[in-house]
């Protein structure tokens, strides 16, 4: 019966709590009742004149729980309880308490930030920490701060943290507890196998807990495709078993059927995905096989694109998947991994915030009339990297200013219930008198299996236009509302026939992509992202498509959804879009200077500029040099400043003053192959004459031999500094020349340019192994003087006969 459920025990404090105050947080374990009892019991208090709203994380849970209320006052759905959802809903002037989905309650606090006619908002699941729902919560908690001071506000969840959402909703608010009601709940480990597939391991984890157990069985599973694989496996393998999925893309009366007992006593197993994991009570449902896996929507900021990843299941999942088998009676959870292996999986899943696309949030909050998210009361504050970057795809869409206001097309793209990207495509079709297919398709875009399956959005779209299904009715209805609201917006506007690859392009103008090979695998999107193909595609020999869905990192991200399209279409109908600009490249060893007609990153046509803008030819051989600055000094003159200590030649100082000393010198080149001489003379005129004198005392550039011969110094070596000089030249030297406080290192020579010796001490080597060179050299170069005490010698080059003629 409802009124003995746990929940009944706590409704006291609750209510009281709620009269007292404007705030309140419920923490109530799975089964308690917290989803049906309390929305209802609120209707009876003094402060409750309006509307209660209850918010749910799910359509599927939202339907559920209005009727299962209504039923309880013996009243059908859209009497005293309704529910408002994107597909369906049920309300009438009676209704006192409405069930929405988040996103809805989003839309409706939008709409009228005083809530009028609302006494209380109720967050149910609030654990789940979807972004509609932490968006809400803020909305509704600042409206209460501003407008709305009488406005309830209660946050319900049976694994959150009661005292951190406590303080979120304001000091003093009360964390009401109720223990519920505790069956017992037995834990089988099976164990996983990396080799064997996710339908595999489910299907013989059912069939053995279908032959060990009693009672119905719910079974988790990541996505509809490993649903409807697992499906086929069971149908072979328990041909009289009543299987049942459960997940968004039902119809609703499967969904029905999938929630309740057979009427005809029949035993069921539900396939479902995490729409099951909470919310819901499955009647007769006492065995659970969970395969520990989900798969959520993650946004890549480098890719642009959101995708579905598959993850395991955090332990806070895995609680409340096995507590769905003990919410009737005693059960049993079947796990597919070690128990060992339980404890290193994650605690919670990420909140959404953390992994979402933050372009929807970022400009309801500009709607909203606030720039900076981080004003609002939040458990998590939005991350700055995905809000900057939900700021550039929204300025590209025109719907915010540049300082981050909205605009008048943001205004209308807030006002429709879509994503900016599916707003922007659908306003772009009312202006030009189609905005049914534009509505039609952003709903293809986010209705998973609408149109069956397949990478061409178009054939998709014609197949469900042809559907008569009651999803595919109910969802071209929704469709159809969309358009209308549209048309609204727009006012007067063209009737024209807009193909629908532009249409898509209009929402998405970063997501036209290039073929870039020849097999079709590679491609090069607008916004500049690389994006893969299968070669098998159709689409494989098309030039140009634009993506509406693509899946993977952003390097090699796959595209999975899209149309074709031709570049005369783009052209004509996104002008504005492609640009004629003068460019200046760097081939490898020059500069070309180029005129493109560009789409984004994507070249559509290029050739030679015939006049091309001097100035950006010098910027753009400027940006290729300071690449590596260092490396426009020559190196000899590199080293000198070096061994000098003057910084003004540094890479980082060189940088600072490219403008002045190296743009003159490419005024009218093509490439950085400068004049050594030019070059020169422009780095030592950066020096003043303090560090002009310096570098020429503490670094000479040469050496002058006793015999008047110059020899060039090398600083540039392990040995610096050291020069190469004929030991004839250095006779007379007593004392060894000096660099600064270095003894300059002498690499002695034979007439002939041989190596003979190296010394940092002259006055040794003449003393000590100048013996034994002058032995070796005499006789070598017999014609050559060798004198035993060559530092009592004149110096010079000569053979003896000519130095004895020079001296006679």
């Amino acid at each position: 019966m409802a009124d003995d459920l746990p929940i009944h025990a706590v409704l006291p404090d609750l209510l009281a709590a709620l009269r007292s105050g404007t705030g309140a947080v419920l923490v109530a374990p799975p089964g308690a009742g917290k989803t049906t009892v309390v929305a209802p019991a609120l209707l009876g208090e003094d402060w409750c004149e309006g509307t209660v709203i209850l918010t749910s994380p799910r359509r599927v849970a939202a339907r559920a729980a209005a009727e299962r209320m209504a039923e309880l006052l013996g009243e059908k759905a859209g009497q005293t309880i309704g529910y408002l959802t994107r597909l369906d809903s049920k309300r009438s002037s009676t209704t006192r308490v409405l069930v929405v989905t988040e996103a809805i309650f989003v839309n409706m606090i939008l709409d009228d930030p005083e809530l009028s006619g609302v006494s209380a908002v109720l967050f149910d699941e609030a654990h789940e920490r979807h972004l509609d729902s932490d968006l809400g919560l803020a909305l509704a908690l600042e409206s209460r701060a501003v407008l709305r001071e009488d406005l309830r506000v209660l946050v319900m969840s049976a694994t959150i943290d009661g005292a951190r959402f406590a303080a979120l909703v304001g000091d003093g608010t009360p964390v009401v507890e109720s223990e519920g009601r505790a069956y017992p709940l037995r834990t089988v480990w099976l164990g996983s196998s990396p080799q064997e597939r996710v339908e595999d391991a489910m299907a013989a984890a059912i069939s053995q807990a279908w032959r060990e157990e009693e009672g119905d069985i719910l079974a988790f599973l990541p996505g509809v495709g490993e649903i409807e694989r697992t499906r086929e496996r069971l149908e072979v393998r328990l041909p009289s078993a009543l299987v049942l999925p459960l997940h968004g893309q039902v119809q609703p009366a499967e969904q029905r059927a999938a929630i309740r007992r057979d009427p005809e006593g029949r035993r069921r197993i539900v396939l479902a995905t995490a729409i099951a994991e909470t919310s819901l009570t499955l009647d007769g449902v006492s065995v659970v096989v969970d395969s520990g896996l989900l798969r959520r929507a993650e946004f890549d900021r480098a890719a642009g694109t959101t995708h579905l990843v598959t993850h395991r299941a955090s332990q806070a999942a895995a609680v409340q998947r096995a507590g769905r088998a003990a919410r009737q009676g005693p059960g049993v959870a079947y796990r597919l991994w070690e128990e060992g292996g339980h404890a290193g999986r994650p605690a919670f899943d990420p909140p959404e915030m953390a992994t979402s696309d933050l372009a929807p949030l970022v400009l309801t909050l500009a709607k909203w009339g606030s720039s900076d998210p981080a004003s609002l009361p939040w458990l998590d504050v939005p991350p700055a990297p995905s809000v900057a970057a939900a700021r550039v795809t929204l300025k590209e869409l025109g719907a915010l200013d540049g300082d981050g206001k909205i605009t008048a097309r943001g205004q209308q793209m807030a006002a429709l219930p879509l994503d900016p990207a599916s707003a922007a495509m659908l306003l772009f079709g009312a202006e030009h008198g189609c905005e049914g297919e534009a509505a039609r398709l952003a709903l293809l875009l986010q209705e998973r299996g609408l149109g069956g399956r397949g990478d061409d959005l178009e054939a998709r779209l014609s197949r469900w236009n042809t559907d008569r299904s009651g999803r595919a009715d109910a969802s071209r209805k929704l469709a159809a509302r969309w358009a209308e609201r549209a048309r609204e917006l727009v006012g007067e506007h063209r009737r024209e026939v807009v193909p629908l690859a532009i249409l898509l392009a209009a929402g998405r103008p970063e997501f036209i992509v290039k073929r870039r090979d020849g097999s079709g695998e590679s491609w090069i999107a607008a916004g500049g992202r690389g994006f893969a193909l299968d070669p098998a595609s159709p689409f494989a020999r098309a030039d140009f498509l634009v993506i509406g869905d693509a899946q993977g990192q952003a390097k090699g991200a796959r595209i999975t959804a899209a149309i074709a399209v031709d570049e005369r279409e783009l052209e004509r109908w996104l002008p504005e879009r492609i640009e004629r600009k003068s460019v200046a490249r760097w081939n490898g060893n020059r500069i070309e200077a180029r005129i493109e007609r560009r789409l984004g990153a994507i070249t559509l046509a290029t050739g030679p500029d015939p006049a091309p803008d001097e100035a950006a030819i010098v910027d753009s051989l400027l940006e290729k040099a300071l690449e590596d600055a260092g490396k426009l000094v020559p190196r000899e003159l590199a080293a000198r400043a070096r061994y000098a200590g003057i910084k003004a030649l540094d890479p980082a100082s060189l940088a600072g003053q490219a403008d002045l000393w190296l743009a003159p010198l490419l005024a009218g080149r093509r490439d950085l192959d400068i004049p050594k001489g030019r070059l020169v003379d422009a780095l030592l005129g950066l020096l003043d004459w303090d560090e002009r004198q310096r570098l020429d005392r503490e670094a000479p550039r040469e050496f002058t031999s006793p015999a008047g011969t110059t020899h060039a110094i090398d600083y540039t070596g392990d040995d610096a500094p050291c020069t190469e000089v004929r030991v004839q030249a250095l006779f007379g030297l007593e004392r060894h020349p000096m660099v600064g406080d270095t003894p300059l290192l002498l690499k002695l020579t034979s007439p002939a340019g041989r190596p003979i010796q190296a010394t940092r001490d002259l006055p040794g080597f003449w003393r000590g192994s100048w013996a034994d060179v002058r032995k070796d050299m005499r006789g070598r170069y017999p014609k050559h003087r060798w004198p035993e005490e060559p530092w009592t010698e004149k110096p010079s080059l000569k053979t003896k006969n000519a130095f004895s003629k020079s001296e006679g």
